[in-house]
């Protein structure tokens, strides 16, 4: 089976119907994935075939989880690589997706990836997280393997506007984490993510913030 193959198999199994042009920017960042993580260490998979289930569609499988309107403002937050910003902004043009990250090797291949990708919907921002004030609030704030919940909501919260969501990608079900988070901090719903072809288990915690 192709990569092509793979991707297209994973999408139809998410219920996702994307175009063509979509599809081949989602392997071309791969590519771009691939090609700069020889310098750069964005990644611990180096398996293209990995990197379709473990990156692609273990990003993607959020979006039927994540409000659908046009407009959406939405930051990854620690994005690294790109996410799951970057697959997020191919799959939903309609969306403006920031991507931040503290090390500036980091965002200079975000930038070079919206570039060679022609993604006018991402904008880039080197900066720590908790440092960072947007001129427009966001409406959710998503994170992939970042951190604790409780730092994640503490560092992210004031990026998203009233009523917006916090929204973590974790592995196991977090009780813990879940259990510790501060004060003014409510959790919204715990969804369990089923991954094609990835015997892991996959959640995404959305949680909202009064202090938000």
């Amino acid at each position: 089976m192709t990569l092509g193959e793979a991707l297209a198999a994973g999408l139809a199994a998410l219920g996702l119907d994307l175009d063509d042009a979509a599809r081949r920017k989602l392997l071309a960042y791969l590519d771009l994935l691939e090609k700069w993580n020889r310098t750069h260490n964005l990644t611990a998979i180096l398996d293209p075939g990995q990197m379709i289930t473990h990156h692609l569609l273990d990003s993607l499988a959020v979006l039927p989880h994540l409000p659908a309107r046009p407009g959406l403002r939405i930051v990854d937050v620690g994005s690294g690589g790109g996410l799951p910003g970057i697959p997020l902004a191919v799959c939903r043009q309609d969306w403006l997706v920031t991507l931040i990250d503290s090390s500036l090797k980091k965002a200079a291949f975000l930038r070079q990836a919206a570039i060679e990708l022609s993604l006018r919907n991402v904008d880039v921002v080197a900066e720590r997280v908790e440092t960072y004030r947007a001129a427009t609030p966001f409406d959710v704030a998503i994170s992939r393997a970042y951190s604790s919940l409780a730092t994640f909501v503490l560092q992210a919260r004031h990026l998203v506007a009233k009523g917006g969501s916090l929204a973590a990608m974790k592995g196991a079900y977090p009780r813990e984490e879940i259990e510790a988070l501060p004060r003014g901090v409510r959790l919204v719903d715990a969804r369990r993510l089923e991954i094609p072809g990835l015997d892991a288990q996959r959640h995404l915690i959305l949680m909202e913030s009064s202090a938000a």
